[in-house]
Formats: structure tokens, sequence, C-alpha cells
């Protein structure tokens, strides 16, 4: 394996952007947030340099229904132009990326009391925290835009190329138990 120009000696790389391509041609521009060596092989974490957003929406007619993300291809590309429309209106524009959908330009800020740790919500940090951004209806079914607050890190294989691969879902599950503490390391580098 030749050596990646992004590595530095504590695993911490420099702010550099790659692009990811997906198996159908999508491409994702990212910062290497982070790469290491795992049993001779050089992986990176990777932060997307526009905003990731995730589609949500409701089956049935309960209000406390659970919303459910939509990844359904065939279901993106039928809502993707009006969701796109209504991002438009918030001077956002939605983007087909690989591995997530993205939008460019300026997201409204989150409300600072909403930031303040709640004394019941201990049992729900398990969940993604999200910032809604819109809602719309696309044939009487309705849809909801949101962005992760968190930082939405990608794990990709650098090639010898010096290039990002996506994962096969084996490798994937192969690393998936070590992404915790590499995510920790990460921010406590930071720190």
């Amino acid at each position: 394996m030749s050596s990646s120009p992004y590595r530095k000696q504590n695993g911490k790389s420099d702010e550099v952007s790659v692009t990811l391509t997906d198996e159908v041609g999508r491409s994702l521009t990212c910062n290497i947030e982070h790469s290491m060596d795992v049993e001779g092989q050089e992986y990176a974490l990777l932060l997307p340099i526009d905003s990731p957003v995730e589609i949500f929406t409701w089956h049935g007619d309960d209000a406390d229904e659970a919303a459910i993300p939509v990844e359904d291809e065939t279901e993106i590309d039928k809502i993707f132009d009006t969701a796109r429309v209504v991002l438009q209106e918030q001077n956002l524009t939605l983007r087909r990326t690989a591995v997530t959908l993205t939008v460019i330009g300026d997201l409204p800020d989150f409300p600072e009391e909403d930031l303040e740790p709640d004394a019941d919500s201990e049992e729900e940090s398990d969940f993604e925290e999200l910032m809604w951004l819109t809602s719309f209806y696309h044939e009487e079914q309705e849809y909801a835009i949101y962005t992760p607050l968190d930082p939405f890190f990608i794990l990709a294989r650098i090639n010898d190329d010096g290039q990002p691969e996506l994962l096969s879902e084996e490798e994937f599950q192969r690393l998936e138990p070590l992404l915790p503490m590499l995510e920790d390391q990460f921010f406590d580098e930071l720190e």
C-alpha cells in the first residue's frame, strides 16, 4: 500500500478535500477529518462540505407515529423536484450526491434554548438530533426535510491512488464496532 499524502504522524489530516463517488456515478466532496491504518489498510473519516439532509415521511393517520426515513431511490426520484423547490424558497439548493442528499446554502440558526440538555432527555441520547428545515406534500403524502446537528461522518477506504472509496457492506460491518472509538479519538484530538 502506498502512503497517503493526507496522513500525518498522529493520524490527523490537514484540511484536504476529496471527492467520493458512488456506484451510479454521483459524487460528494468531503474534507478528510481523520485518517487511520487498520490492519494495513488506510481508512478516513470524511465530512461532507455541503450540509447533509434527510427526508422523512409518515404512513398512517396516527399523529404519534414515528417518522420513517425515505431511503428508497425510486421514492426519492418521485419527490426530489418538489423537495428542491420548497428548499429553494429558503435559498437552499438540494443536490443528489453520493451517500446522502445535500444542500448548498446557509442553514437557519438552531435556537440556543434547544441546545440545553433536558434532565429527562438522557434516555433519548441514542437518537440522532435533527433540525427541521421544511415540510411539503407530494401526492397527498407529507414529507419533512431535516439536517443532522451532529457531524455526518462517512468512513471510506483510501485506495492506492490516495482516493476515497465506499466500503462494501461486509467491510462496513467488520469496521462498524470501531466507529464510536474512532469518532471519540477524533473529538479528543480537537480539544
